[in-house]
């Protein structure tokens, strides 16, 4: 079975509205994010809520409610909460991660790079490949959604796929000419 990774900033909205779809396909999935910190709008834009990565998304919920409901609500971060909260217990860094993936999605080319970066830090021990696939999606809910349903067309011809080595140029050129979102690929190794 092929194994999937998701990836964006803070492990919250992109990559959490593909690991919940995919996850509810059957798919083999995990996500992370590769920023330093997890940061989510707070009552302005210059005061954001941090938190650090394992810090449970329950307590990130029971503190935003605590907070201000009404805004957090309006806002979007309590049902996208709720929705983690159902997926796994809390959000978690790429780069603690040790667990090898066949196929990375990314989900802006920052994350691209860092993700990247990361791997060429491994060094590449294992002489393990690993596909890695940028689909640039905005930061936002409704984009989160939409950039899910191209990860999943992605997953599912990887999956469909008998030859992944020969194919994967085919499905990368196939899926940019389906759907809205520019993508980047490129192969890694771990």
């Amino acid at each position: 079975m092929v194994k999937f990774a998701v990836i964006c900033a803070s492990n919250m909205n992109r990559s959490m509205e593909a690991h919940f779809q995919l996850q509810a396909r059957g798919y083999n999935i995990q996500s992370f994010g590769t920023g330093s910190a997890v940061r989510l709008p707070g009552p302005t834009p210059t005061q954001p809520n941090i938190y650090s990565f394992g810090t449970p998304y329950n307590q990130i919920y029971t503190e935003l409610t605590s907070q201000d409901v009404n805004l957090y609500t309006r806002n979007g971060l309590i049902a996208m909460l709720e929705r983690n909260r159902k997926v796994k217990k809390a959000p978690q860094r790429f780069h603690d991660e040790s667990a090898f993936y066949d196929v990375i999605f990314t989900c802006e080319e920052r994350v691209f790079d860092a993700v990247c970066e990361e791997l060429l830090n491994r060094a590449g021990v294992n002489s393990r490949p690993v596909h890695v696939i940028n689909i640039d999606i905005e930061d936002n809910h409704k984009d989160a959604a939409v950039g899910a349903k191209t990860i999943i067309e992605l997953a599912r011809q990887i999956i469909a796929s008998k030859d992944l080595e020969s194919d994967m140029d085919r499905i990368i050129e196939d899926v940019q000419n389906k759907m809205p979102h520019p993508l980047l690929y490129t192969v890694g190794f771990y």
